[in-house]
Protein backbone atom coordinates (compact mmCIF):
# COMPACT_ATOMS: atom_id res chain seq x y z
CA UNK A 1 0.00 0.00 0.00
CA UNK A 2 1.51 3.21 -1.25
CA UNK A 3 0.99 6.12 0.97
CA UNK A 4 0.37 9.71 0.51
CA UNK A 5 2.96 12.58 -0.90
CA UNK A 6 2.57 15.13 2.18
CA UNK A 7 3.13 18.86 0.33
CA UNK A 8 3.84 20.96 3.50
CA UNK A 9 7.28 22.35 3.55
CA UNK A 10 9.29 22.66 6.53
CA UNK A 11 11.86 25.42 7.07
CA UNK A 12 15.85 24.22 7.91
CA UNK A 13 17.20 25.20 10.42
CA UNK A 14 21.18 25.25 11.35
CA UNK A 15 23.27 25.61 14.18
CA UNK A 16 25.34 28.67 15.11
CA UNK A 17 27.68 29.46 17.95
CA UNK A 18 30.03 26.62 19.66
CA UNK A 19 29.11 25.59 23.11
CA UNK A 20 31.59 24.12 25.38
CA UNK A 21 32.77 20.72 25.23
CA UNK A 22 31.74 17.97 27.99
CA UNK A 23 33.61 15.45 29.02
CA UNK A 24 32.02 12.19 26.99
CA UNK A 25 30.19 9.58 28.54
CA UNK A 26 28.86 6.51 27.60
CA UNK A 27 28.18 3.40 28.90
CA UNK A 28 29.89 0.14 27.50
CA UNK A 29 26.82 -2.67 27.89
CA UNK A 30 27.83 -6.22 26.94
CA UNK A 31 25.09 -7.68 24.53
CA UNK A 32 24.61 -10.59 26.65
CA UNK A 33 23.50 -8.23 29.66
CA UNK A 34 22.24 -5.94 27.63
CA UNK A 35 19.50 -8.67 26.33
CA UNK A 36 18.96 -10.54 30.21
CA UNK A 37 17.97 -6.63 31.40
CA UNK A 38 15.71 -5.75 28.43
CA UNK A 39 13.84 -8.98 29.20
CA UNK A 40 13.47 -8.12 32.47
CA UNK A 41 14.16 -4.11 33.22
CA UNK A 42 11.65 -3.32 36.14
CA UNK A 43 10.97 -0.30 38.11
CA UNK A 44 11.87 3.59 37.90
CA UNK A 45 13.07 6.39 39.37
CA UNK A 46 11.15 9.59 40.52
CA UNK A 47 10.27 11.91 37.76
CA UNK A 48 11.05 15.44 38.68
CA UNK A 49 10.30 18.60 36.50
CA UNK A 50 8.00 16.62 33.89
CA UNK A 51 8.26 19.82 31.72
CA UNK A 52 11.65 20.62 32.01
CA UNK A 53 13.42 22.51 29.53
CA UNK A 54 10.50 24.44 28.17
CA UNK A 55 9.08 21.27 25.84
CA UNK A 56 6.91 17.95 26.77
CA UNK A 57 9.04 16.20 29.04
CA UNK A 58 12.22 14.90 31.11
CA UNK A 59 12.84 14.04 34.41
CA UNK A 60 14.66 16.94 36.06
CA UNK A 61 17.71 17.88 35.16
CA UNK A 62 20.24 20.68 33.95
CA UNK A 63 19.32 22.96 30.96
CA UNK A 64 21.95 22.75 28.61
CA UNK A 65 23.05 26.28 27.05
CA UNK A 66 24.96 26.57 23.71
CA UNK A 67 25.18 24.18 21.07
CA UNK A 68 22.64 21.76 21.43
CA UNK A 69 23.07 19.40 18.25
CA UNK A 70 20.10 18.89 16.08
CA UNK A 71 16.70 16.45 15.21
CA UNK A 72 15.09 15.47 12.44
CA UNK A 73 11.69 13.73 11.79
CA UNK A 74 8.73 12.97 9.85
CA UNK A 75 6.44 14.43 12.73
CA UNK A 76 7.19 17.40 14.15
CA UNK A 77 5.81 16.43 17.87
CA UNK A 78 8.49 14.09 18.05
CA UNK A 79 11.32 16.44 17.30
CA UNK A 80 10.29 18.76 20.00
CA UNK A 81 10.32 15.93 22.42
CA UNK A 82 14.04 14.85 21.02
CA UNK A 83 14.86 18.72 21.42
CA UNK A 84 13.68 18.26 25.17
CA UNK A 85 15.91 15.54 26.06
CA UNK A 86 19.16 17.30 24.46
CA UNK A 87 18.27 20.75 26.33
CA UNK A 88 18.01 18.60 29.03
CA UNK A 89 21.49 17.29 29.10
CA UNK A 90 20.64 13.70 27.07
CA UNK A 91 22.83 12.76 24.53
CA UNK A 92 21.85 11.80 20.80
CA UNK A 93 20.67 7.95 22.06
CA UNK A 94 18.50 9.30 24.60
CA UNK A 95 16.73 12.09 22.29
CA UNK A 96 16.20 9.24 19.90
CA UNK A 97 14.57 7.05 22.47
CA UNK A 98 12.19 9.84 23.24
CA UNK A 99 11.65 10.09 19.58
CA UNK A 100 11.10 6.97 18.69
CA UNK A 101 8.52 6.53 21.58
CA UNK A 102 6.91 9.67 20.87
CA UNK A 103 6.10 8.48 17.29
CA UNK A 104 4.43 5.79 18.66
CA UNK A 105 1.92 7.80 19.66
CA UNK A 106 1.74 10.35 16.71
CA UNK A 107 2.68 8.47 14.17
CA UNK A 108 1.23 4.92 14.43
CA UNK A 109 0.59 4.57 10.73
CA UNK A 110 4.36 4.23 10.37
CA UNK A 111 5.92 3.80 13.94
CA UNK A 112 3.75 2.38 16.18
CA UNK A 113 5.02 0.29 19.34
CA UNK A 114 3.81 -2.91 16.71
CA UNK A 115 6.89 -1.44 14.22
CA UNK A 116 10.45 -3.17 13.90
CA UNK A 117 13.54 -1.58 12.79
CA UNK A 118 17.32 -0.49 12.43
CA UNK A 119 19.42 1.99 14.02
CA UNK A 120 22.91 3.07 13.31
CA UNK A 121 24.88 4.48 16.55
CA UNK A 122 27.87 6.75 16.88
CA UNK A 123 30.19 7.66 19.50
CA UNK A 124 33.61 9.18 18.41
CA UNK A 125 35.06 8.14 21.95
CA UNK A 126 37.80 5.41 20.91
CA UNK A 127 36.87 3.99 24.52
CA UNK A 128 33.38 3.97 24.28
CA UNK A 129 30.56 2.03 22.59
CA UNK A 130 31.51 0.56 19.32
CA UNK A 131 35.36 1.64 19.96
CA UNK A 132 34.91 4.87 18.28
CA UNK A 133 33.02 3.58 15.01
CA UNK A 134 29.46 2.87 13.96
CA UNK A 135 27.23 0.38 14.99
CA UNK A 136 23.97 -1.21 14.04
CA UNK A 137 21.18 -1.73 16.23
CA UNK A 138 19.15 -4.04 14.60
CA UNK A 139 15.06 -4.93 16.03
CA UNK A 140 13.98 -6.49 12.50
CA UNK A 141 10.59 -7.74 12.00
CA UNK A 142 9.96 -11.63 12.93
CA UNK A 143 6.72 -13.46 12.45
CA UNK A 144 3.96 -13.59 15.28
CA UNK A 145 4.06 -17.24 15.01
CA UNK A 146 0.50 -18.06 15.63
CA UNK A 147 -2.54 -18.27 12.45
CA UNK A 148 -4.94 -15.89 12.06
CA UNK A 149 -6.70 -13.57 9.09
CA UNK A 150 -3.88 -10.76 9.72
CA UNK A 151 -0.94 -12.67 10.12
CA UNK A 152 1.34 -10.08 12.85
CA UNK A 153 4.13 -8.91 13.05
CA UNK A 154 5.71 -9.20 16.99
CA UNK A 155 6.48 -5.48 18.09
CA UNK A 156 10.45 -4.47 18.00
CA UNK A 157 10.77 -1.29 18.50
CA UNK A 158 10.35 -1.05 22.39
CA UNK A 159 13.05 -3.87 22.98
CA UNK A 160 15.12 -2.01 19.96
CA UNK A 161 15.16 1.02 21.49
CA UNK A 162 16.23 -0.23 24.75
CA UNK A 163 18.97 -1.53 23.34
CA UNK A 164 20.02 1.58 21.63
CA UNK A 165 19.61 3.11 25.10
CA UNK A 166 21.46 0.50 27.42
CA UNK A 167 24.01 0.38 24.85
CA UNK A 168 24.87 4.25 24.43
CA UNK A 169 22.10 6.59 26.19
CA UNK A 170 22.65 8.26 29.67
CA UNK A 171 19.52 9.46 31.22
CA UNK A 172 16.79 6.73 33.12
CA UNK A 173 15.11 4.71 29.98
CA UNK A 174 11.44 5.48 31.82
CA UNK A 175 11.95 8.78 31.86
CA UNK A 176 12.12 8.86 28.18
CA UNK A 177 8.89 6.97 27.51
CA UNK A 178 7.31 9.39 29.83
CA UNK A 179 6.82 12.30 27.10
CA UNK A 180 4.89 9.74 24.90
CA UNK A 181 2.85 8.53 27.79
CA UNK A 182 1.47 11.94 28.90
CA UNK A 183 0.97 12.78 25.32
CA UNK A 184 -1.27 9.45 24.22
CA UNK A 185 -3.00 9.83 27.75
CA UNK A 186 -4.04 13.85 27.68
CA UNK A 187 -3.97 13.96 23.55
CA UNK A 188 -2.52 15.77 20.63
CA UNK A 189 -3.76 17.62 17.73
CA UNK A 190 -3.23 15.27 15.04
CA UNK A 191 0.10 16.29 12.87
CA UNK A 192 -0.30 17.03 8.87
CA UNK A 193 1.99 13.83 8.52
CA UNK A 194 -0.60 11.17 10.80
CA UNK A 195 -3.80 13.34 8.96
CA UNK A 196 -2.43 12.39 5.20
CA UNK A 197 -1.66 8.73 6.51
CA UNK A 198 -5.12 8.33 8.21
CA UNK A 199 -6.75 9.99 4.84
CA UNK A 200 -4.60 6.92 2.97
CA UNK A 201 -6.55 4.37 4.99
CA UNK A 202 -9.86 5.77 6.18
CA UNK A 203 -11.60 3.28 4.41
CA UNK A 204 -10.10 -0.26 5.92
CA UNK A 205 -9.14 1.23 9.19
CA UNK A 206 -13.10 2.02 9.87
CA UNK A 207 -13.54 -2.13 9.54
CA UNK A 208 -11.48 -2.42 13.05
CA UNK A 209 -13.83 -1.16 16.28
CA UNK A 210 -10.71 -0.66 18.06
CA UNK A 211 -9.16 1.80 15.02
CA UNK A 212 -12.36 3.20 14.42
CA UNK A 213 -12.75 4.40 18.50
CA UNK A 214 -9.42 6.07 17.95
CA UNK A 215 -9.43 7.50 15.08
CA UNK A 216 -12.42 8.28 14.16
CA UNK A 217 -14.30 11.08 15.66
CA UNK A 218 -17.88 11.30 17.27
CA UNK A 219 -19.35 12.06 13.71
CA UNK A 220 -17.80 9.53 12.02
CA UNK A 221 -15.65 11.15 10.38
CA UNK A 222 -11.86 9.87 10.38
CA UNK A 223 -9.57 12.30 12.20
CA UNK A 224 -7.98 15.11 10.11
CA UNK A 225 -5.46 17.41 11.16
CA UNK A 226 -5.38 19.43 14.06
CA UNK A 227 -8.37 17.24 15.41
CA UNK A 228 -6.88 15.71 18.84
CA UNK A 229 -5.84 12.57 19.51
CA UNK A 230 -6.48 10.65 22.48
CA UNK A 231 -5.02 7.06 23.29
CA UNK A 232 -5.43 5.74 27.12
CA UNK A 233 -4.95 2.57 26.43
CA UNK A 234 -1.74 3.45 24.63
CA UNK A 235 -1.05 5.41 27.65
CA UNK A 236 -1.53 2.68 30.02
CA UNK A 237 0.56 0.47 28.00
CA UNK A 238 3.61 2.84 27.87
CA UNK A 239 3.22 3.47 31.28
CA UNK A 240 3.54 -0.67 32.08
CA UNK A 241 6.48 -0.53 30.24
CA UNK A 242 7.71 2.74 32.18
CA UNK A 243 7.20 1.24 35.45
CA UNK A 244 7.42 -2.53 35.09
CA UNK A 245 10.28 -2.69 31.99
CA UNK A 246 10.08 -3.46 28.07
CA UNK A 247 10.24 -7.17 29.28
CA UNK A 248 6.94 -6.71 30.49
CA UNK A 249 6.03 -6.88 26.77
CA UNK A 250 7.82 -9.76 25.48
CA UNK A 251 7.55 -11.84 28.95
CA UNK A 252 5.34 -10.67 31.86
CA UNK A 253 1.57 -9.92 32.48
CA UNK A 254 1.79 -7.67 28.93
CA UNK A 255 2.46 -10.04 26.86
CA UNK A 256 -0.08 -12.18 27.55
CA UNK A 257 -2.75 -9.71 27.16
CA UNK A 258 -1.26 -9.19 23.84
CA UNK A 259 -1.17 -12.25 22.83
CA UNK A 260 -5.03 -12.71 23.82
CA UNK A 261 -5.93 -9.49 22.55
CA UNK A 262 -3.91 -10.59 18.81
CA UNK A 263 -5.48 -13.83 18.60
CA UNK A 264 -8.38 -11.62 18.85
CA UNK A 265 -7.41 -9.36 15.82
CA UNK A 266 -6.60 -12.12 13.76
CA UNK A 267 -2.43 -11.61 14.38
CA UNK A 268 -1.64 -14.58 15.84
CA UNK A 269 1.20 -13.75 18.04
CA UNK A 270 2.43 -16.61 20.16
CA UNK A 271 4.56 -16.28 23.54
CA UNK A 272 7.35 -17.92 22.09
CA UNK A 273 7.53 -15.40 19.52
CA UNK A 274 7.61 -12.78 21.30
CA UNK A 275 10.19 -13.78 23.96
CA UNK A 276 12.27 -15.22 21.12
CA UNK A 277 11.94 -11.96 19.14
CA UNK A 278 15.72 -10.34 20.58
CA UNK A 279 17.51 -7.06 19.14
CA UNK A 280 21.12 -7.15 17.75
CA UNK A 281 24.01 -5.30 17.41
CA UNK A 282 26.40 -5.84 14.13
CA UNK A 283 28.56 -4.37 12.23
CA UNK A 284 27.66 -2.13 9.47
CA UNK A 285 28.33 -2.32 5.84
CA UNK A 286 30.83 0.16 4.92
CA UNK A 287 32.09 2.18 1.57
CA UNK A 288 35.54 4.09 2.38
CA UNK A 289 36.02 7.92 0.82
CA UNK A 290 38.76 9.63 -0.23
CA UNK A 291 39.66 12.19 2.28
CA UNK A 292 39.02 9.90 5.22
CA UNK A 293 35.79 9.96 5.51
CA UNK A 294 33.42 6.63 5.90
CA UNK A 295 29.77 5.40 5.55
CA UNK A 296 28.61 2.76 7.20
CA UNK A 297 24.94 1.54 6.44
CA UNK A 298 22.92 -1.19 8.25
CA UNK A 299 23.91 -4.44 7.27
CA UNK A 300 21.51 -7.85 6.41
CA UNK A 301 19.21 -8.69 6.93
CA UNK A 302 18.20 -5.08 6.03
CA UNK A 303 18.09 -4.89 2.10
CA UNK A 304 18.18 -1.02 2.87
CA UNK A 305 21.40 -0.96 3.73
CA UNK A 306 22.72 -2.66 0.78
CA UNK A 307 19.90 -1.15 -1.43
CA UNK A 308 21.35 2.50 -0.67
CA UNK A 309 24.91 1.57 -0.37
CA UNK A 310 24.54 0.32 -4.25
CA UNK A 311 22.68 3.48 -5.17
CA UNK A 312 25.19 5.40 -3.25
CA UNK A 313 28.07 3.96 -5.50
CA UNK A 314 25.99 4.59 -8.90
CA UNK A 315 25.18 8.44 -7.86
CA UNK A 316 29.55 9.09 -7.03
CA UNK A 317 30.20 7.37 -10.67
CA UNK A 318 26.88 9.26 -12.01
CA UNK A 319 26.07 11.87 -9.65
CA UNK A 320 22.74 12.66 -12.17
CA UNK A 321 22.28 9.56 -12.75
CA UNK A 322 19.13 8.51 -10.72
CA UNK A 323 17.35 5.92 -12.88
CA UNK A 324 20.91 4.19 -12.98
CA UNK A 325 20.87 4.31 -9.02
CA UNK A 326 17.48 3.19 -8.68
CA UNK A 327 18.18 0.40 -10.97
CA UNK A 328 20.90 -0.75 -8.56
CA UNK A 329 19.18 -0.67 -5.60
CA UNK A 330 16.52 -2.56 -6.40
CA UNK A 331 18.88 -4.71 -7.80
CA UNK A 332 20.29 -6.26 -4.92
CA UNK A 333 16.29 -7.45 -4.17
CA UNK A 334 16.31 -8.74 -7.90
CA UNK A 335 13.70 -6.53 -8.96
CA UNK A 336 12.08 -5.18 -5.87
CA UNK A 337 8.00 -5.41 -6.42
CA UNK A 338 7.47 -1.42 -7.13
CA UNK A 339 4.76 -1.37 -4.36
CA UNK A 340 6.68 -1.74 -0.84
CA UNK A 341 6.02 -0.79 2.68
CA UNK A 342 6.05 2.77 3.98
CA UNK A 343 8.59 3.62 6.51
CA UNK A 344 9.75 6.55 8.38
CA UNK A 345 13.57 7.56 9.81
CA UNK A 346 14.61 10.12 12.66
CA UNK A 347 17.95 11.78 13.25
CA UNK A 348 19.80 13.09 16.00
CA UNK A 349 23.24 14.27 16.98
CA UNK A 350 24.03 16.12 20.32
CA UNK A 351 27.06 18.39 21.34
CA UNK A 352 29.69 15.70 21.67
CA UNK A 353 29.59 14.40 18.02
CA UNK A 354 27.54 11.35 18.93
CA UNK A 355 24.66 10.81 16.43
CA UNK A 356 21.96 8.48 15.93
CA UNK A 357 19.60 7.50 12.70
CA UNK A 358 16.89 4.99 12.58
CA UNK A 359 14.30 4.05 10.51
CA UNK A 360 11.01 2.14 11.47
CA UNK A 361 8.18 0.58 9.53
CA UNK A 362 4.94 -1.17 10.25
CA UNK A 363 5.85 -3.56 7.26
CA UNK A 364 2.38 -1.33 5.41
CA UNK A 365 0.91 1.30 6.66
CA UNK A 366 -1.09 1.02 9.84
CA UNK A 367 0.33 -2.95 9.48
CA UNK A 368 -2.42 -5.23 9.69
CA UNK A 369 -4.94 -2.53 9.96
CA UNK A 370 -6.39 -4.11 13.79
CA UNK A 371 -5.41 -2.90 17.11
CA UNK A 372 -5.09 -5.17 20.07
CA UNK A 373 -7.74 -4.42 22.27
CA UNK A 374 -6.51 -3.16 25.54
CA UNK A 375 -3.36 -2.58 24.72
CA UNK A 376 -3.76 0.47 22.03
CA UNK A 377 -1.38 -1.22 19.74
CA UNK A 378 -1.63 -1.25 16.15
CA UNK A 379 -0.47 -4.61 15.22
CA UNK A 380 2.21 -4.64 12.43
CA UNK A 381 2.09 -6.48 9.16
CA UNK A 382 4.33 -9.99 9.77
CA UNK A 383 7.37 -10.28 7.17
CA UNK A 384 5.78 -13.51 6.46
CA UNK A 385 2.65 -11.76 4.79
CA UNK A 386 4.21 -8.49 2.67
CA UNK A 387 7.44 -7.54 1.13
CA UNK A 388 10.13 -6.37 3.86
CA UNK A 389 10.54 -2.31 3.28
CA UNK A 390 14.00 -0.93 2.60
CA UNK A 391 14.90 0.69 5.67
CA UNK A 392 17.43 3.17 3.99
CA UNK A 393 20.13 4.94 6.55
CA UNK A 394 23.55 6.39 6.03
CA UNK A 395 26.36 7.76 8.80
CA UNK A 396 29.43 9.38 7.26
CA UNK A 397 32.31 9.51 10.36
CA UNK A 398 35.81 9.95 9.97
CA UNK A 399 38.13 7.49 12.04
CA UNK A 400 41.28 9.18 11.83
CA UNK A 401 39.66 12.64 13.31
CA UNK A 402 36.81 10.08 15.63
CA UNK A 403 34.36 12.43 14.13
CA UNK A 404 30.65 13.03 12.45
CA UNK A 405 30.16 14.21 9.47
CA UNK A 406 26.72 13.71 8.34
CA UNK A 407 23.81 11.30 8.13
CA UNK A 408 20.58 10.53 6.40
CA UNK A 409 17.44 8.53 6.10
CA UNK A 410 15.13 7.57 3.23
CA UNK A 411 11.79 6.88 2.65
CA UNK A 412 9.08 6.55 0.15
CA UNK A 413 9.07 2.97 -0.30
CA UNK A 414 11.19 1.46 -3.39
CA UNK A 415 12.57 5.52 -3.54
CA UNK A 416 13.66 4.73 0.06
CA UNK A 417 17.46 4.26 -0.85
CA UNK A 418 17.97 6.28 -3.70
CA UNK A 419 16.57 9.36 -1.76
CA UNK A 420 19.25 8.39 1.53
CA UNK A 421 22.07 8.16 -1.30
CA UNK A 422 21.30 11.29 -2.90
CA UNK A 423 20.81 12.76 0.21
CA UNK A 424 24.46 11.94 1.77
CA UNK A 425 26.06 13.14 -1.62
CA UNK A 426 24.52 16.43 -1.42
CA UNK A 427 25.82 16.69 2.26
CA UNK A 428 29.05 15.19 1.88
CA UNK A 429 29.45 17.73 -1.55
CA UNK A 430 28.08 20.81 1.02
CA UNK A 431 31.00 23.06 1.66
CA UNK A 432 28.64 25.62 3.60
CA UNK A 433 29.07 26.54 6.88
CA UNK A 434 26.92 26.61 8.78
CA UNK A 435 25.84 22.97 6.33
CA UNK A 436 22.59 23.37 4.05
CA UNK A 437 21.85 19.50 3.78
CA UNK A 438 19.41 18.50 0.78
CA UNK A 439 19.83 22.01 -1.36
CA UNK A 440 18.25 20.30 -4.20
CA UNK A 441 15.08 17.91 -3.43
CA UNK A 442 15.86 13.76 -3.78
CA UNK A 443 14.27 12.28 -6.78
CA UNK A 444 11.05 10.96 -6.47
CA UNK A 445 9.15 9.06 -4.61
CA UNK A 446 11.80 9.20 -2.34
CA UNK A 447 11.63 11.16 1.13
CA UNK A 448 15.07 12.10 3.15
CA UNK A 449 16.16 13.88 6.36
CA UNK A 450 19.41 14.82 6.89
CA UNK A 451 22.09 16.39 9.52
CA UNK A 452 25.92 17.46 8.23
CA UNK A 453 28.25 19.10 9.74
CA UNK A 454 31.07 20.52 6.72
CA UNK A 455 33.76 21.06 9.80
CA UNK A 456 32.88 17.77 11.75
CA UNK A 457 32.03 17.54 15.46
CA UNK A 458 32.65 17.61 17.95
CA UNK A 459 35.57 20.16 16.76
CA UNK A 460 33.08 22.77 14.72
CA UNK A 461 29.74 22.90 15.69
CA UNK A 462 29.16 26.13 13.86
CA UNK A 463 29.34 23.88 10.67
CA UNK A 464 26.11 22.22 11.19
CA UNK A 465 23.08 22.13 9.76
CA UNK A 466 19.62 20.08 9.78
CA UNK A 467 16.65 19.30 7.03
CA UNK A 468 13.73 17.56 6.27
CA UNK A 469 12.41 16.95 2.69
CA UNK A 470 11.00 20.12 1.61
CA UNK A 471 7.96 18.07 0.66
CA UNK A 472 7.16 16.63 3.90
CA UNK A 473 5.20 17.45 6.82
CA UNK A 474 8.04 16.68 9.37
CA UNK A 475 10.47 19.23 11.10
CA UNK A 476 14.37 19.95 11.20
CA UNK A 477 15.69 22.05 14.25
CA UNK A 478 18.50 22.51 16.25
CA UNK A 479 20.04 25.08 18.94
CA UNK A 480 22.62 27.46 19.67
Amino acid sequence: MRSSVSVYASPMASAGKPGQRQEARARRVMLPALLSASLALSGCSSVGNLFGGGGSGTDAGPVVKGFLGGVVADEPRAVLAARDVLAAGGNAADAAVAAGFMLSVTLPSRAGLGASGVCLAYNPDKNGPGNGAPEAILFSAAPGGGGGDRPAAVPTLARGLYALQARYGKRPFETLITPAEQTARFGVPVSRAFARDLAVVAGPLAGNAEARAIFYGPSGQVLGEGDKLIQPELAATLAQLRVSGVGDLYQGALARRLVQASADAGGGITLQALSGAIPGMAAPLTMALPGGDVVSLPPGPVDGGAATLAALKALINSPNDFDGAQQAALAVRGGAPRVLPASTSFLTLDREGNAVACAVSMNNLFGTGRIAAGTGMVLAASPAAVPAPLLSLAMATNPNLRAFRAEVGGSGQEGAPVAAASALVQALTDRSRPAMPMSQPVPEPGRANAIACTGYLPDATNSCGWAVDSRSAGLAIGSN
